[in-house]
């Protein structure tokens, strides 16, 4: 909409309407509210990054795709913080062993 006044093409999650960087006790103070009329307990507003690190874990993202979204130098950082983190992923590593190791029984 802005054009050429669009101040930042970073492709922020955050940012004022022309895309500018927003200060971040402006950031901070609006999660909190959020928060607090979602009657959830207050958090890092981080925990959102590891949330959706998670989830995108969790939905079968592969390791390098997410370490380049989180802009991480080098996957073992993202495998090191991510992967030990939720449950759903050992059950799907588990299942999917499982899977595979009958599929090459059947081969038999």
């Amino acid at each position: 909409m802005l054009q050429d006044g669009y101040k930042h093409d970073l492709n922020l999650v955050f940012c004022r309407v022309d895309g500018d960087i927003l200060p971040k006790s402006t950031l901070f103070n609006a999660f909190n509210r959020i928060l607090k009329r979602a009657d959830i307990e207050r958090m890092p507003i981080h925990a959102l990054r590891h949330t959706h690190a998670v989830l995108l874990l969790e939905s079968g993202a592969d390791m390098k795709y997410i370490q380049e979204r989180l802009g991480h130098k080098s996957m073992m950082v993202t495998a090191d913080v991510y992967s030990h983190i939720s449950k759903k992923l050992d059950q799907n590593r588990i299942k999917d062993y499982e899977d595979y190791v009958s599929a090459i029984m059947e081969l038999d």
